[in-house]
């Protein structure tokens, strides 16, 4: 249960680029967007490289169990039919999008197709376990699914990991941590409304619903476009896509209210000691907080709070 974005996402990867990968270093079987076959040849390649054995199975979107799996078939077979026998063989698994490796969109409530993850079938012993890497994202960095795919060519192994199974290279900080409008929030200069001046100037939009200060991506860094732009930087706020359950979490544009994100007490207590964020801590320096200050805040007027 997916959109194809996951897919359209790395064929827009510049560095590995999609040609590289495929014509390179993998041979690519079996992927309904990608491959020439179709119909009765695409699964005889598919069941031939499951006999082989030794390849790397890479799931796009969310597997539905309710009312039998018949929610999405494919040949005449459930997901998890298909999935449980195409695990079978494999060296290891990647989870590319929030669908796969959360649920995404398809789980969101009421979840009618009764959508689960990889992990969640691994866990209930529905599919064997294997090595997994999760690669979430509506959708994921274009080279957050090449680096991985090239990573595991090159190593012969998933880079380091987190505690939710994603690459630390890629997730291991939040957008808020490299987000260029930080020192508008250290400054206490936010957007009220996405046409005010505020907004006009570039400042912080965390009142205006961004998830950055909670979600681990490294959108501010990699960006899209091949290092064009990132939605923050467009305007937008982050809508935490790379983040379990991020459909659920109680609105895009709903300012965040977790711990002490909502209030003043916690932007002042962020800009004095840095933000305990998840498993992790995203520290920051008293020093280099009063130097993001001096060069958004005070050329403005603005004080620290």
């Amino acid at each position: 249960q997916e959109c194809t974005g996951c897919t359209e996402s790395l064929t827009r990867s510049s560095s590995p680029s999609i040609e590289t990968l495929i014509f390179d270093f993998y041979s690519l079987d079996y992927h309904h967007t990608l491959q020439a076959a179709s119909g009765a040849a695409a699964e005889a390649a598919r069941l031939e490289t499951v006999a082989q054995g030794g390849y790397l199975l890479v799931v796009d979107g969310s597997v539905p169990l309710a009312h039998d799996g018949c929610c999405s078939t494919i040949a005449g077979h459930s997901n998890l039919e298909m999935l449980a026998q195409s695990i079978a063989n494999a060296q290891a698994v990647i989870a590319v999008g929030s669908c796969a490796a959360f649920g995404g969109l398809p789980g969101a409530a009421p979840n009618p197709t009764g959508a689960v993850s990889v992990e969640q079938l691994m866990d209930d012993g529905r599919i064997r376990r294997h090595p997994l890497v999760n690669l979430p994202g509506c959708p994921p960095l274009p080279e957050a699914i090449a680096a991985t795919l090239a990573h595991y060519v090159t190593f012969g192994r998933f880079p380091a990991l987190d505690a939710l199974h994603r690459p630390t290279a890629i997730y291991g900080n939040t957008v808020h941590d490299r987000c260029p409008r930080i020192g508008f929030f250290y400054a206490g200069k936010f957007a009220k409304s996405f046409d005010d001046e505020g907004a006009r100037k570039g400042w912080c939009l965390f009142e205006l619903g961004c998830k950055g200060p909670t979600t681990y991506n490294a959108c501010a860094t990699v960006k899209w476009n091949d290092g064009t732009s990132f939605p923050i930087e467009s305007g937008h706020g982050c809508i935490g896509c790379s983040e379990p359950d991020f459909w659920d979490a109680g609105g895009f544009y709903k300012a965040l209210s977790q711990g002490n994100w909502g209030t003043a007490e916690g932007i002042a207590a962020a800009a004095v000691a840095g933000a305990a964020i998840g498993t992790g801590a995203a520290m920051m320096s008293r020093k280099r907080q009063q130097s993001i200050i001096q060069e958004h805040g005070e050329s403005e007027g603005g004080t620290l709070k």
